[in-house]
């Protein structure tokens, strides 16, 4: 219990003789009107918020049947009640004075707070005992390292409480899960203004995981939570390796809530038993959603999804997208994961988009071998894509475009990976995240033409103090091709601009660009650097500097440079961006809504 839940506990006991005295007025006595009083308080600021939200005096002001019995009840204990509290912020001999007037019928009570002297540290005795000031060294000096009560600083029962777990955790979050405080005292010198400080922690045994044990799988094999398990029997204990088994867990299709932990008795501290229960989702889901992109325009969405297809755990995913400007049909057949948490799956899926003058439909089926863990991505994959592009405007084809209207086809096998080192999944402040993706077609096996396929992306999150944050980002792609583009399926290709690429230009508007027709082309690179000032944990505002080019040859390649400034919000799935841009070559103002989930 908190020392302000102890608080409130000890409130709530001086007001039972307010309300007795309030109970026996109804019944023995006529009621009297409930005078109307307002408190007014000088008290220095540590002090005074604390007490505006403790004190009787400010608790019962709203209320309009206190009579004058229980006001000079609560006048004549506000000492009292000034003096616990003041004793939570370390101060120990405070004077208070409380006088009441009348100011035109209404009483007016004047509290007035003299704190004193401020107690503060002046001894302090942190010991370890158990195993880990011999194994762990390094562990006992973090645990040192990091408690904040140091000599010289003011005492405070709130700061006491909080270091002397925190100093707990550090022992319990690795190797030592059955640490305990064994000993704690804050001895007060209230005539010195002084606290002596001493606390006594057992680590206990080292702990190291063992078997695990499935708890909660009805509807899919227990053999999905251990193909995904990371953790090797064996291995000393850390409490987020069992996060991350939680994690891996999650990021299965099958249950819903996952909770990992062992038995921290420190006779099991062997081989401990690593339990998990699971909550499954049922076995099928059907979701929808409409919503709105400044890239594509509104769309309406659905999802089925079958978690259990013949009973052997396989989950169909069909879902259908209809954007202003893009549709989208997908079947996706994935198999539960294999040891390792590698999972198999097949995709077929067909595309339309209608941007920048452009017709182009895409078909797609491929096979993949992949694996996501919270640090790397890695994916093998075999995609067979079939592109039938049309100019929209039935112009004849510049001469200088390298890429070709028709249907073109290629078979492509390819891998990519992805590193994630941030801080924090959902909204990075320190750390980078690159991936990169590389593909080949051979002329012959269902490819019209061969060609090597290049891609990567990455950011760099650089915190500023202690709210502002840089992002640097940058992109990079190429088709490598003797034979020029003609017959390579343009959604191979590349175009930039949009949200995600160069802001201030429209989606995929800057590519090779003809009579208003914007071609795909052969390179494309884009970057872009972007200051974060945050207001608040929720709340910041951004400026931003965006460039880019996409051509069919490095020596024509023009720059395409945008600027701006946003809006952020902190949501609970990641940061959301609200930004005005300007595109410089086209002297235009443009919005961009875009969900800045890190890939």
């Amino acid at each position: 219990m908190s020392i302000f839940q102890k608080w409130r506990s000890i409130a709530l006991d001086s007001a039972r003789p307010i309300l007795l005295a309030a109970c026996a007025a109804c019944i023995g006595l006529p009621a009297s009107a409930a005078p109307a009083y307002r408190v007014e308080l000088d008290a220095p600021r540590p002090l005074e918020g604390l007490l505006r939200e403790f004190l009787d005096l400010f608790r019962f002001r709203e209320r309009d049947d206190i009579n004058d019995t229980q006001l000079n009840f609560m006048v004549a204990t506000t000492p009292d009640q000034v003096g616990r509290l003041a004793a939570t912020e370390g101060y120990f001999s405070p004077v208070t004075r409380v006088r009441v007037e009348d100011d035109a019928g209404t009483q007016v009570v004047h509290v007035s707070v003299d704190p004193g002297p401020r107690t503060r540290v002046s001894a302090l005795n942190l010991d370890v005992t158990g195993s880990a000031p011999e194994r762990s060294p390094e562990q006992v000096e973090a645990l040192r390292s990091a408690w904040p009560m140091r000599l010289e600083t003011p005492f405070r029962q709130e700061t006491w409480a909080d270091a002397k777990q925190g100093g707990l955790q550090v022992l319990q979050q690795e190797r030592y899960a059955a640490a305990r405080i064994a000993e704690s005292e804050a001895r007060i010198l209230a005539d010195k203004q002084q606290a002596e400080l001493s606390v006594t922690y057992d680590s206990g045994p080292v702990f190291t995981l063992g078997n695990t044990e499935v708890e909660g799988t009805d509807r899919y094999p227990e053999s999905i939570i251990r193909n995904v398990n990371p953790l090797r029997p064996g291995e000393e204990y850390r409490a987020e390796r069992l996060l991350e088994f939680q994690r891996q867990i999650l990021r299965t299709p099958y249950f819903s809530n996952a909770v990992v932990g062992i038995d921290n008795d420190p006779a099991k501290a062997d081989l401990a038993p690593v339990m998990v229960r699971v909550t499954e989702f049922p076995t099928q889901q059907i979701r929808g959603g409409v919503g709105y992109t400044t890239d594509t325009g509104a769309h309406i969405d659905g999802l089925y999804s079958h978690y259990n297809l013949f009973g052997r755990a396989w989950v169909l995913n069909a879902q259908t997208r209809i954007e202003q400007r893009r549709q989208l049909g997908s079947l996706e057949l994935a198999l539960p994961p294999k040891p390792g948490a590698w999972v198999d799956s097949a995709l077929a899926s067909a595309e339309r988009t209608t941007l920048e003058g452009v017709d182009l439909r895409t078909r797609r089926f491929g096979l993949r071998h992949s694996r996501n863990t919270d640090k790397r991505d890695t994916a093998y994959t075999i995609d067979y894509y079939r592109d039938q592009l049309t100019q929209l405007n039935g112009a004849p084809v510049p001469a200088d475009v390298v890429v070709q209207p028709g249907t073109h086809q290629a078979l492509v096998a390819g891998m990519g990976k992805t590193r994630r080192a941030v801080d924090n999944a959902l909204n990075p402040r320190k750390g980078r995240i690159v991936s990169w993706q590389a593909g080949v077609a051979v002329k012959g096996l269902l490819t019209d033409q061969s060609f090597i396929r290049l891609y990567g992306r990455g950011r760099e999150f650089l915190p500023i103090g202690k709210r502002d944050l840089v992002i640097l980002r940058a992109e990079i792609g190429a088709v490598i091709s003797k034979g020029g583009n003609a017959a390579i399926p343009a959604s191979l290709l590349f175009r930039a601009g949009g949200t995600e690429s160069v802001r201030g230009y429209g989606f995929q508007s800057i590519g090779n660009e003809r009579n208003g027709t914007v071609y795909p082309t052969r390179y494309m690179a884009t970057g872009g650097v972007e200051y974060i000032h945050w207001l608040n944990e929720q709340w910041g505002g951004a400026v931003f500097y965006d460039v880019g080019m996409a051509s069919d040859r490095w020596r024509d390649r023009s720059l395409f440079h945008g600027v701006g400034v946003g809006a952020r919000w902190r949501s609970p799935v990641g940061r959301v961006n609200v930004d005005l841009a300007y595109g410089i070559q086209e002297s235009r103002l443009r919005p961009h809504l875009s969900l800045g989930v890190a890939f």
